[in-house]
């Protein structure tokens, strides 16, 4: 079998490369005028200097990448290179790809390992381009990386993509990255090993090629093809990560370069990166109970939270939290986040960023159970804040908006009107252009404990309704169009997601009873489904396809008797990436579960609308806890809320109830696992 990575020239023929003149051997693209940089760079497998390599640096935008620069490592894997870089230039990503010289035999497997260095590199950077470093960009980027390993994205997609690779692998050292080998992961998940373990499966058909077959015959594009390198292969895996995982974890087992990896007993159910993020620091911003989370057009996230910080699940007097969660799209803390002073309190579903990037937040009212605090008194407002995280809201009383009572789910639509759905007032409140002096309130829709709401391409809102088991459509006037939806999968619908070709998708819970008007119940399930949900046989995700007023119902529930939709366990949130397939988050189980949606082309072969997306059981993880919200952000990630701790139930009618502070305290985020999505969302999801 033979593959090859195209050779510069190749790849861009028409592309002029000059010699600079400088003291080592690299070329470089000629620009004018012009800045430079340097690398001074190793290449290795492991410990094992990769002498001869050949070296080359790209650099990659919305278009076709350009080489930048090219050189061969010595004998001791070393490399030096100099170039030219365009002043003022903050959006280009750059990278490395390192390739065995021998790539395009006859009978040879090709070797590619590459390193990301982001944007803006600076004179006498330091780059270490091994397994850890190829497995970050894969994954990182693997939305990104096209055919032959082109790489090619929008802003600020492709830009937040390539700084996620320092979070997964140092390119400095390339040692794990400081995010994935620290708490809240490190140790504490199965991430880490799982990174290595994948760097492990690379450095075996590196530093041996008859252990190529297995790599390159099992790491296969979504339609069946091989891939060109191994750069490629690990792409392919990131993008499917349900693929043949028996043989590529036997291949993995065969190297032990990086450590700690997975033990011989632990083979994944799927390649997937799980990765919490929490912000700086050791506690970060110290969130307690995520909620739900929105995107800025800079891919920053804007996390609603439910409680004042604590670690004990006992402890006593916790109260609603009063600050708005915000991390940069790697996970980092921004300037004098988390913000407060908005009126904020007790934050439950509702979070949404408006098209002049101000995120709003509805006051729910959530509180632990020993709190005192009149939560009725402070659930009639949702709260606003500027993108610098300045208070545009009155600081003690939020924004009260007449007849809303315990605000769930809110949305933007595509004429940046604000949605707020209030649980207890049966309810949903209009901001027309997001002005509360013009709120109208619908009350008058047959809604029965609404939790969430989403727009369709016409611009209609839909509304689950909770405890009639129904969904509710709303034109632009805020007037009910045709008859509630039902059917036999919209069983306590809880969230809501239109994909691009104007279909309504609903997470059909079948036993969530949301705690309104209670914020601190003794209990949300209506029976009992087991402790990982594995006995909740109502558990759905339904479709409805729209005509007009005629609607067409499909419900893909899990099965008890067969694997299907086995990952279905507690379905709660639900979001739509850009290529139409649906992601659903589960409230027990520990698992995202991910459905082939309407676009079938974009799903392996043979599967069909509301088939799993790969895995029946779908993409499990011990960094998950009680999961509430999912959502995909412009670089492909799929982010989750660690909402409540596991046993969040434990102790109740005791004093020391995990319900006084029920609260998880981490985002988790399955990395480069979605087609991106253009945020802020506004209406149905946009591919960038």
């Amino acid at each position: 079998m033979k593959a090859h990575f195209l050779r510069p020239g190749k790849l861009l023929p028409a592309l002029l490369v000059a010699a600079l003149g400088a003291c080592d051997n690299s070329t470089s693209t000629d620009y004018d005028p012009a800045a430079h940089a340097s690398v001074n760079g190793s290449v290795q497998s492991g410990t094992t200097p990769l002498a001869a390599y050949e070296i080359h640096l790209y650099r990659a935008g919305s278009g076709l990448q350009e080489l930048v620069a090219s050189t061969s490592a010595d004998d001791d894997g070393a490399f030096n290179l100099s170039f030219a870089i365009q002043p003022g230039d903050t959006q280009s990503v750059y990278y490395l790809v390192a390739e065995d010289p021998v790539n395009g035999t006859a009978g040879h497997y090709d070797v590619s390992l590459a390193a990301a260095l982001g944007t803006a590199p600076q004179a006498g950077m330091a780059v270490v381009i091994n397994e850890r470093t190829t497995v970050a960009i894969a994954y990182a980027m693997a939305q990104f990386l096209h055919d032959d390993v082109q790489v090619a994205g929008t802003y600020p997609g492709l830009q937040n993509a390539a700084a996620t690779t320092q979070n997964l692998a140092d390119r400095q050292t390339g040692q794990v990255g400081e995010v994935l080998a620290n708490e809240p992961n490190g140790l504490d998940t199965s991430t880490l090993r799982t990174f290595n373990s994948l760097a492990n499966m690379l450095a075996a058909c590196v530093q041996a090629q008859a252990a190529c077959e297995a790599l390159f015959t099992n790491a296969l594009t979504l339609g069946g093809g091989a891939p060109a390198n191994t750069l490629e292969a690990m792409r392919n895996v990131a993008r499917n990560p349900w693929q043949n995982v028996g043989a590529l974890f036997a291949l993995a087992q065969t190297a032990a370069d990086y450590a700690p990896h997975l033990a011989a007993s632990a083979q994944p159910v799927a390649w997937t990166l799980a990765v919490r993020y929490i912000g700086d620091g050791p506690l970060g911003q110290q969130l307690d109970g995520p909620g739900n989370v929105a995107f800025d057009a800079e891919g920053n996230a804007w996390i609603a939270n439910n409680y004042e910080f604590s670690l004990d699940p006992a402890a006593q007097g916790i109260c609603g939290g009063r600050q708005v969660m915000k991390l940069t799209p790697t996970g980092g803390t921004p300037p004098g986040a988390p913000y407060g002073n908005g009126g904020l309190y007790g934050a439950g579903f509702g979070v949404a960023v408006d098209a002049q990037g101000n995120a709003w937040v509805g006051n729910f009212g959530f509180q632990g159970a020993s709190c005192q605090n009149d939560f009725l008194a402070l659930s009639h407002s949702v709260s606003k804040f500027a993108p610098d995280g300045e208070a545009l809201s009155d600081r003690d009383t939020g924004i009260v908006l007449e007849g809303l009572s315990m605000p769930q789910g809110m949305n933007v639509d595509q004429q940046d009107n604000l949605w707020v759905v209030g649980c207890t007032s049966n309810s949903v409140v209009k901001l027309p252009g997001g002005d509360p002096q013009l709120a109208q309130n619908f009350d008058d829709l047959g809604l029965q404990k609404p939790f969430d709401i989403a727009f369709d391409s016409r611009g209609h809102g839909w509304i689950t309704s909770n405890a009639t088991g129904t969904v509710v459509e709303v034109d632009n006037d805020g007037k009910q169009v045709g008859e509630a939806v039902s059917g036999p999968g919209i069983v306590r619908p809880m969230g809501i997601a239109s994909d691009s070709q104007g279909n309504i998708w609903v997470s059909g819970s079948g036993v969530l009873d949301p705690p309104c008007p209670t914020p601190n119940p003794d209990d949300i399930l209506i029976r009992a489904v087991g402790e990982n949900g594995e006995l909740n046989d109502s558990a759905a995700v339904t479709l409805i396809r729209t005509e007009g007023e005629a609607r067409t119902v499909s419900t893909f529930g899990r099965t008890l008797a067969g694997p299907e939709r086995h990952g279905l366990r507690l379905p709660w949130g639900i979001a739509i990436d850009g290529n139409d397939n649906v992601f659903i988050a589960n409230f027990a189980g520990q698992r995202l579960m991910a459905l082939c949606g309407v676009r079938e082309e974009f799903c392996p072969p043979g599967t069909a609308t509301g088939d799993a997306l790969g895995s029946d059981d779908g993409f499990p993880s011990d960094a998950l806890t009680r999961n509430t919200a999912v959502q995909i952000d412009s670089s492909g990630n799929v982010w989750l809320t660690n909402n409540w701790i596991i046993d969040a139930f434990s102790n109740i009618g005791r004093d020391d109830s995990h319900q006084n502070n029920p609260g998880a305290h981490a985002m988790v985020v399955y990395i480069g696992l979605a087609a991106p999505v253009k945020t802020p969302m506004a209406g149905p999801p946009r591919r960038p």
